[in-house]
């Protein structure tokens, strides 16, 4: 009986043992894989995704479609990059893609004196969030007051082949190359011809990924792409930009004819405000888009996502949580994209704490002066204040300057004169020429944009940085 029980004894600890080994291995897979192993997540449910016949298609074939949010510059608001936000967007937004904005030649941009090293660490963050929750993610060369793409075209080929064979393993990466061309240099054969040396630099060590080609006029020109596309390539598809405030029946034309001529188009950057980022809300106009967008399986990546004080931010300016936001943190943009992603309003309930990290506060109180020119030509110019921060013991401010011909004749030349209250050093500026004198800054355009017609607009923007809180004291324009 003795020798019986020993035997029953050992194949009950084998049992255990074999137990054990399986409970391991279990264990070894959850911890290996992480959020990795979520089936619902899109990556898990879809696979790499491809360009096929005009489509973005799964791993499957099937059609399948971005719904993204675009960072903002990631220079600008890196608080926003951590993985609890993402996961807000993922779990609660509907959101399957996130953008990594890296602007080129704006503030503290990768070309023009930002830190490199920075940028790409807060780019590697991002695609490892991204990755861990299984979220496809767009890595955005974030070309905008630098319009013509040949200018940093040597540092754009060693930033892809870089980043572009860091991540060549990853089926969920996909490369925006230059964001929105625009001006005289922004031109489809500029364009083209950056694009083949970047896409070469790109497949030389990636094979597989998606490329997304930008198209010139801010990417709303993608006719002159569908008329003469980059071709030798596989997975290449194409960018369209529009603000539903500004953009409407004749834009969403435009696009419809591309894309029934069998161009494959990512709406990368899209918004419901005007094309400056302000505006009103245009909730009605930015449905029609969704419908458009929604009948030919287009993707579409809203941006974006910050506290900035303007309409297209998603959050509120007084909004500090960086993830888990309810409805009563979200701006009018950030409560409709909700409703268009996942077909219901935002949860009034807490996704969260939404403590996360913090970094540079943003406040902005929309402090505006206005002036019309004297004389025959009458060109308005309005400055605002659109964001402010605090960083490193420095006051940084930004400003947009709009100037409307509300006059019956061209103007051909025009300058800007403002006067702030405090010393100050330009940080940054886009779309004009700029000299500082004292507490003046004198704003002039460039050959592009110096010509303003009847009812015709001009868009600047500039960042200063002083000692103390920054504030308009007075605007003067000339204009002939």
């Amino acid at each position: 009986m003795r020798e019986e029980r020993v035997g029953q004894d050992k194949a009950a600890q084998k049992r255990r043992n074999a137990y054990l080994v399986m409970l391991l291995f279990c264990l070894a897979g959850m911890l290996a894989f992480g959020d990795r192993a979520e089936a619902a997540s899109p990556y898990a449910a879809n696979g790499r995704l491809s360009v096929s016949k005009g489509k973005i298609v799964n791993s499957k074939g099937k059609s399948f479609v971005i719904k993204g949010v675009s960072t903002h510059g990631l220079a600008w608001y890196p608080e926003y990059v951590n993985k609890e936000a993402f996961k807000t967007l993922r779990d609660t937004w509907g959101v399957n893609t996130i953008r990594l904005a890296m602007y080129t030649a704006d503030y503290n941009g990768y070309c023009t004196g930002g830190s490199q090293k920075n940028l790409k660490k807060k780019i590697d963050q991002g695609v490892k969030y991204a990755t861990d929750l299984g979220m496809y993610v767009i890595i955005d060369w974030h070309i905008l007051s630098d319009g013509n793409p040949l200018t940093y075209k040597k540092q754009a080929k060693q930033f892809f082949q870089e980043i572009a064979r860091k991540y060549s393993g990853y089926g969920n990466v996909m490369y925006e190359i230059c964001n929105e061309p625009n001006g005289r240099g922004g031109s489809w054969k500029n364009i083209k011809s950056y694009a083949k040396d970047i896409i070469k630099t790109i497949r030389s060590v990636n094979k597989n990924a998606i490329i997304i080609v930008g198209t010139p006029t801010w990417s709303q020109d993608v006719d002159k792409a569908q008329a003469d596309p980059v071709t030798g390539y596989k997975n290449i598809a194409y960018a369209f930009h529009f603000y539903a405030g500004t953009h409407k029946s004749g834009l969403r034309s435009k696009l419809e004819k591309a894309v029934k001529k069998g161009l494959p188009v990512i709406v990368t950057e899209f918004g419901i405000s005007e094309a400056s980022g302000g505006g009103k809300a245009d909730t009605a106009e930015g449905n029609r888009w969704m419908k458009l967008l929604d009948q030919y399986g287009i993707g579409r990546v809203c941006w974006n996502l910050s506290n900035k004080n303007e309409t297209s931010a998603l959050l509120k300016s007084s909004c500090k949580k960086k993830s888990g936001w309810k409805a009563s943190d979200l701006s009018a943009s950030g409560k409709w994209l909700v409703q268009a992603y996942t077909g219901k309003p935002p949860a009034s309930g807490s996704g969260g704490t939404g403590n996360g990290s913090s970094g540079s506060s943003s406040t902005g109180n929309g402090q505006s002066l206005s002036r019309t020119s004297a004389g025959k030509v009458k060109l308005h110019a309005s400055l605002t204040r659109v964001n402010s921060w605090k960083s490193g013991g420095k006051y940084y401010t930004q400003y947009k300057l709009v100037l409307k011909n509300t006059g019956s004749k061209t103007s051909s030349r025009w300058q800007v004169s403002v006067k702030l209250k405090q010393s100050f050093s330009v940080s940054d500026k886009w779309c004009g020429s700029f000299v500082r004198k004292e507490k003046t800054l004198t704003i002039k355009p460039l050959e592009w944009n110096k010509k303003i017609k009847k009812n015709g607009t001009a868009e600047l923007g500039f960042v200063v940085k002083s000692a103390k809180a920054q504030t308009i004291s007075s605007i003067l324009i000339t204009a002939s």
